[in-house]
């Protein structure tokens, strides 16, 4: 039993992994990069989505990448990289 929690605990580590850099090609994005640097590395991206605070008031921008079979998530706040998310 207890190999079986440990096994279905590993299956979910590798579904999502957050992390502060996210390598895009040859080219590396960290957290605290300016979304100048994310687009021209990235690009424009497939998809934005608002990050609202517990007010429902817009506090960020995240910026979804679709590539090689994950998502790349990219929370943007005050023009700078927060957070980086990548999703299998």
């Amino acid at each position: 039993m207890k190999r079986l929690v440990l096994a279905a605990a590993a299956l979910v580590a590798l579904d999502a992994h957050a992390g502060d850099t996210v390598r895009i090609g040859s080219k590396v994005i960290s957290v605290g990069d300016g979304v100048g640097k994310v687009v021209q590395i990235a690009g424009n991206p497939d998809r934005t989505e608002p990050v609202e605070n517990k007010y429902g008031a817009k506090q960020a921008e995240r910026y979804e990448y679709f590539r090689d079979n994950k998502t790349i998530q990219i929370t943007i706040e005050q023009g700078k990289v927060v957070a980086i998310q990548e999703i299998r």
